[in-house]
C-alpha cells in the first residue's frame, strides 16, 4: 500500500465481509510523539494508521487522539499501555467516543437515527475519514467541558462587578485563568484544526463529501465556533476583572501616599507647636 494520501486502489481493513464494525476515540494527551510509529511499517501515513490488535486498526494523529477500529476491549487496553510512553501530557481524565459502523452499499453513506455510521465499503481510506471526524468530536466535547469549568469560575467574577464587590479571585489565579482561556484557543485551532479538511480529501471529492456529511452530522464547525465565543468572553470578563483590580490597588497605594504626607505634615506640625 502506498503511504502517504491512500492507496492506488481501494483496501478494506478489516476484510469486506464484516458488515458491523466499532469505533473508538480518546483524547489521551496533548500530543502524540509518532516518530517511532512513522518509523515502522504503518499501513498510512496521513493520517497515521496501523494495524492494532488481531485485525484492527489504530489512527492516530499528533495532537493527541487515536482511533481504533473493530479492536476489543483487552486489546484496547494493551494498545494504549504500550502508547503510554509516548504521549505528552497525558489526561488524568481522558474523554471518549464511540460510533458503529455499519457496511452498507446501497443505503446512504449517514448517521442513522440510531446513531450508527453507514458506510459503502470498509475502505481504508474511508475509515480515515470516520477516524478524523470522531477525534476532532472527541477533542471538541474535551474542551468544550473545560470551558463549561472555566466559564463557572469567571461567571462568579462576572457577578461581583455586577455587586461592585472586590471579589476573592488574586491576580495570579486570574492570570492563570486567561492563561488556561488562551492555551485552549491554541491547541484547538492550531493543532486540532477543527475547520479545516483532512489531507487525504483533497484529491478524492467522493471522501471529501464524505468528510463534509460526517463533519456537518457532528456539528464539527458549529461547535467550534461556539467554543471560540465562549472562551473569547471568558476571557473578556476575566481581563476586565484583572484590570479592575490592578486599578483597585493603584487607587490603594497612591491613598497610602497621600496619607503617609499628611502623616509627616502633621508630625511636622506637631514638632513645631512643642518648639514654641
Amino acid at each position: 500500500m502506498a503511504q502517504g494520501r491512500g492507496a492506488p486502489h481501494p483496501q478494506t481493513v478489516p476484510p469486506a465481509g464484516d458488515k458491523t464494525l466499532s469505533v473508538r476515540t480518546r483524547f489521551v494527551g496533548t500530543r502524540i510523539d509518532l516518530r517511532a510509529f512513522e518509523s515502522g511499517k504503518p499501513l498510512a501515513l496521513h493520517p497515521l494508521t496501523i494495524r492494532a490488535g488481531e485485525r484492527g486498526l489504530g489512527v492516530l494523529f499528533r495532537f493527541g487522539a487515536v482511533a481504533l477500529v473493530d479492536v476489543s476491549p483487552v486489546e484496547e487496553a494493551a494498545f494504549f499501555e504500550a502508547l503510554a510512553p509516548f504521549v505528552v501530557g497525558a489526561l488524568e481524565r481522558p474523554e471518549s467516543e464511540e460510533a458503529e459502523i455499519a457496511i452498507d452499499p446501497e443505503a446512504p453513506e449517514r448517521v442513522d437515527e440510531n446513531g450508527v455510521l453507514r458506510l459503502h465499503s470498509a475502505q481504508l481510506e474511508r475509515l480515515q475519514v470516520v477516524a478524523h471526524v470522531l477525534a476532532k468530536s472527541t477533542v471538541l466535547a474535551w474542551y468544550e467541558q473545560r470551558a463549561t469549568e472555566l466559564f463557572d469560575r469567571v461567571e462568579s467574577l462576572a457577578e461581583e462587578l455586577q455587586r461592585g464587590g472586590r471579589g476573592p479571585a488574586s491576580g495570579r489565579e486570574l492570570a492563570r485563568q486567561i492563561g488556561d482561556v488562551l492555551l485552549a484557543q491554541t491547541r484547538t485551532v492550531g493543532r486540532v484544526e477543527v475547520g479545516e479538511k483532512p489531507e487525504i480529501t483533497w484529491d478524492d471529492a467522493d471522501l471529501d463529501r464524505l468528510y463534509e456529511h460526517l463533519a456537518a452530522e457532528y456539528e464539527l464547525r458549529d461547535r467550534d465556533r461556539a467554543l471560540a465565543r465562549k472562551l473569547e468572553l471568558a476571557s473578556h470578563i476575566v481581563e476586565t476583572y484583572l484590570d479592575l483590580l490592578q486599578n483597585r490597588q493603584s487607587l490603594r497605594v497612591e491613598w497610602y501616599i497621600v496619607i503617609l504626607i499628611v502623616a509627616e505634615l502633621v508630625i511636622v506640625l506637631y514638632q513645631i507647636l512643642l518648639r514654641k
